[in-house]
């Protein structure tokens, strides 16, 4: 976005909202809660869950930008939210976060691995660090193409 817009915390798991920002006149960006819902009681995952399928399943829904540690192989939560966007036939673009923390080497064969872990196409990858700016151009491109309708 070119600006901080949303708030976040050292704490994984405090937000257990659906934040919405409008973004000029035309599109919303919708933040979901991470996966630190896993750790609130029955009531509150059941909830998430439900705020999650909503999410997915509005009809004017361009794609999702589903975040990861490219340092970690995907977790039981990273499973369920691949098929919870398979079943809902999500467009996704996945940005593999701290890539600062790897070398070059190692940063292509997790982003191999991870794509190849996720049954993803190439173009729906995008490697990124916000701490080096690293892929955020790239980044921005890609959810320009999902956000115009592109295969991304």
């Amino acid at each position: 976005m070119g600006r901080r817009i949303a708030k976040i915390s050292g704490t994984p798991g405090k937000t257990r909202a659906l934040n919405v920002f409008r973004i000029g006149t035309s599109y919303y960006f919708l933040d979901l809660p991470g996966y630190g819902y896993a750790r609130a009681g029955k009531g509150q995952r059941a909830a998430f869950r439900g705020l999650l399928k909503h999410a997915l399943r509005r009809e004017r829904l361009r794609g999702v930008v589903w975040i990861l540690d490219i340092r970690h192989a995907p977790s039981a939560d990273d499973r369920a939210m691949q098929d919870a966007l398979v079943e809902g036939q999500t467009h996704v673009l996945a940005a593999l976060t701290k890539a600062d923390k790897l070398s070059t080497a190692q940063r292509e064969t997790r982003a191999r691995e991870l794509r190849e872990a996720l049954e993803l196409p190439e173009d729906q990858i995008v490697v990124t660090s916000a701490k080096t700016g690293y892929g955020i151009v790239e980044l921005k491109d890609a959810i320009g193409g999902l956000i115009s309708g592109g295969t991304s």
